[in-house]
């Protein structure tokens, strides 16, 4: 695999330990080129919708497109919107109010298209589980397009086996129907919704070269909805990254700006904790609306005013989760709670927004599935995220005579219910858990043994190889054990920077620590005493010897560029 690649034997045993083993996929990985992308028409009822959009463009028909509130909705309906514009299209949009609407089209945003003359509905990033709804627009004459990438309702049959329900639109397009032929089947919404405006852009004579427009986008979108960075989504994200820093969109540049990373080179990070968190604010304690209209804006000025509300409303939504997180740890902690292995937390007075965030916060804390559940308009809405060895939306699948409303995804999902039905969710979800207590224990995972002191510039520079990371193809962990360490220093105007000189094998490796110096001091005193302690930190021959797990990165100073390793844990 090696020499057919040409890289390093290292290199290839990570892309292994990603399921990545056959040379096509090995070299679309590592050259992720955007020839690599598949065929649109491959998507099960894509160029049939294509088709049908074209003929409404020629008709001159009015076509709305529903979106989504978070950030792969917003992209996904700007996605959309843009590329009808340019089709010339007669087309608006609607985003759904996360209180108000809550997720997905509904009866009412239907009965107020009907009113506007609507002639064409087409979804993105949601309306596969909107049987009942698209059924009601389909009666009132109204032609539906769905664009999704959730995963299918299925019933079960006498003998459990799954029968996939789709709804009854004049076109489905979501390439987890068990009869798509689509041959990469973790999209995020805009990803579809970008396969959808490429087939478009063919049959109605628009220049390829005009996609590349959409690239920065996708890759927001695709970071941001946690999908796996592998197969397309790494080409996207690859490409999308390399564009942004030329992005000429004025909302955008001006959101950049104001988040303080105008300049800097952008990476996975920027997107899904920076920007993609600012563009999300909107639609968690505002209206998505905004997010859309920011990069909608062509008025520098205007958009720079809307940049620094979306960043002050951020800010808001961050201090709302450490509280929020705060509570549901006093709840958990306080209760019977935390014998659970499925967390079920009620809080009535946590925005409903910040539940899903809380959600994540206090999942990785425990380790176990956890839902947050909180008081809504009319009933109380759940959200929730998960462990590995649990697929949160075949759970609530067997919970579903308990709850109004449903859907999501293995790792996370989102609900509503009658308040009475709060108590019984939690033990049915609890009682029809087939958790371990081996399940629930945190693992790391490695991807090779290196001695540290085999560690050099040039693998630090081919390890850039694999870049972007995210999930599906986190950063390369390494571990080494018995490393004698030699001198410690605590460094940065904050100090909260361990540097470690380690001694393997004969040869001095400079380390870093990002995580906690003070419960780092406190496990090397409880193994070795205050006295190593201390003679660690004066630089004094010592007893203290450490395993360790770490990354590999090229750091640049002063014109320098060296090998640095950055240790992740300890023991």
């Amino acid at each position: 695999m090696s020499q057919s690649l040409g890289v390093s034997e290292l290199i290839c045993r990570i892309l292994v330990n990603r399921c990545i083993d056959d040379y096509e996929t090995a070299k679309r990985f590592i050259q992720p080129d955007i020839e690599g992308l598949y065929d649109g028409r491959l998507m099960k009822d894509l160029e049939k919708g294509t088709l049908i959009i074209k003929d409404k463009i020629a008709g001159n028909k009015k076509i709305r497109i529903i979106g989504d509130y978070d950030v792969d909705g917003v992209i996904s309906t700007y996605i959309l919107y843009k590329a009808l514009n340019r089709c010339g299209a007669k087309v608006d949009y609607v985003i759904p109010h996360r209180i108000y609407d809550g997720y997905g089209i509904n009866n009412s945003i239907i009965e107020i298209a009907k009113k506007d003359g609507i002639d064409t509905i087409i979804t993105c990033d949601n309306g596969i589980s909107a049987l009942e709804q698209i059924k009601y627009a389909k009666e009132l004459g109204i032609t539906v397009i769905v664009t999704d990438h959730h995963d299918v309702p299925f019933i079960e049959d006498a003998n459990l086996n799954r029968i996939q329900v789709t709804p009854e639109a004049d076109a489905v397009i979501d390439m987890k129907q068990g009869d798509c032929e689509y041959p990469f089947k973790l999209l995020c919404g805009a990803g579809v919704a970008f396969k959808f405006i490429q087939v478009l852009y063919q049959y109605m004579n628009v220049p390829k070269h005009e996609e590349k427009y959409f690239y920065e986008f996708l890759a927001i979108a695709t970071v941001c909805d946690v999908v796996d960075l592998t197969g397309e989504n790494r080409i996207l994200v690859k490409n999308g990254l390399e564009a942004i820093g030329n992005s000429k969109n004025i909302g955008l540049n001006a959101l950049i700006e104001q988040t303080g990373i105008m300049g800097k080179e952008i990476g996975v990070y920027h997107l899904g904790f920076i920007i993609g968190p600012c563009i999300n604010a909107s639609g968690r304690l505002d209206c998505a609306i905004k997010g859309l209209e920011l990069l909608l804006c062509d008025d520098r000025e205007k958009a720079v005013q809307m940049a620094q509300e979306l960043y002050s409303l951020n800010n808001e939504r961050k201090n709302m989760t450490l509280a929020g997180v705060e509570e549901v740890v006093a709840t958990v902690e306080n209760s019977d709670l935390k014998n659970d292995r499925v967390l079920v937390v009620y809080r009535p007075d946590i925005h409903e927004s910040i539940a899903g965030i809380i959600a994540g916060k206090i999942r990785e804390k425990y380790n176990v599935p956890t839902f947050i559940l909180t008081d809504s308009e009319n009933c109380v809405k759940g959200s929730g995220r998960s462990i590995d060895a649990y697929n949160m939306f075949e759970e609530l699948q067997k919970c579903k005579e308990l709850l109004t409303k449903f859907g999501g995804h293995p790792l996370a999902a989102g609900f509503s219910l009658e308040p009475d039905k709060v108590d019984a969710l939690r033990l049915k979800l609890n009682f029809c858990s087939t958790l371990t207590e081996d399940d629930l224990i945190a693992r790391i995972y490695i991807d090779a043994q290196i001695p540290i002191d085999t560690v050099n510039l040039q693998l630090a520079e081919e390890l850039k190889l694999l870049e972007p990371y995210g999930k599906g193809n986190s950063k390369p962990l390494f571990a080494d054990k018995n490393i004698s360490v030699i001198r410690a220093s605590v460094l940065g105007a904050n100090r909260n920077v361990l540097k470690l000189r380690l001694l393997s094998n004969n040869r001095y490796t400079d380390c870093i620590y990002f995580g906690d110096i003070q419960e780092f001091d406190c496990y090397i005193k409880c193994k070795f005493g205050e006295q190593e302690l201390n003679k660690m930190y004066s630089g004094q021959n010592n007893n203290v010897k450490l395993d360790m797990t770490f990354h590999i990165d090229v750091n640049e100073y002063n014109g320098n560029r060296n090998a640095q390793i950055i240790m992740q844990n300890y023991r």
